[in-house]
């Protein structure tokens, strides 16, 4: 089963309080989230694989470590996803970037796809898909299979700042071999899909729209 990383970081769940406030302007809750996004990444890449190599410093040879192996793409779920890219890409600017769009059918709460646009490369690169809420895991999930089906990916993780209980359950069920890296694990979903306490439509609440 997949591993779920919780991060209680001071700083990481400061910022969070400020995203959860309501009367948090939409300045304020973008920038917030590209720092949580900026922190989690940085945690989450603790693991990634790097190799020696012997450059030249000003005063003299030396011997220092560099990734090694497979690059990184980023996959922000659309349209809320976006809001996590800028903080991830400040600390991995070589990483490339791909887009799924996906909607939450207001009936079934299932997942639809309207939009996908990868890089090229995508099936040979440590892909991390990003969404800031993981609610139902519908959409995570579709967009988990979709590019493993479609593209081959097989190096997964999947970073959100919030998750439901459900939604990790079925993450966990459906893709056992994809870790979740979350801020915060709240109570419950409402009877409208929406995470208790949560902090609203985090897509509305990044662009300010409703």
């Amino acid at each position: 089963m997949s591993t779920v990383h919780i991060y209680d970081h001071p700083l990481i769940q400061h910022k969070l309080s400020i995203i959860r406030d309501k009367n948090t302007s939409v300045k304020e809750f973008r920038e917030s989230v590209s720092e949580i996004s900026s922190l989690m990444c940085y945690e989450a890449t603790r693991d990634l694989e790097t190799e020696e190599i012997d450059i030249e410093t000003p005063v003299g040879p030396a011997k220092v470590r560099q990734l090694a192996g497979k690059k990184l793409a980023i996959v922000p779920i659309l349209r809320a996803g976006l809001g996590m890219v800028d903080g991830i890409i400040s600390l991995i600017p070589s990483a490339k970037v791909g887009h799924i769009g996906l909607y939450r059918d207001p009936e079934t709460l299932e997942p639809v796809e309207y939009y996908c646009k990868m890089p090229p490369d995508i099936a040979n690169r440590d892909v991390f898909i990003v969404d800031p809420m993981l609610a139902t895991g519908g959409s995570a999930s579709a967009a988990i299979t979709f590019i493993k089906k479609r593209y081959g990916c097989t190096r997964i993780r999947l970073l959100n700042l919030i998750a439901a209980p459900e939604g990790i359950a079925r993450i966990q069920e459906d893709h056992p071999d994809v870790d979740i890296y979350v801020a915060a694990v709240d109570e419950k979903l409402n009877d409208h899909g929406y995470i208790v306490p949560g902090l609203g439509d985090a897509g509305d609440r990044i662009f300010g729209t409703k």
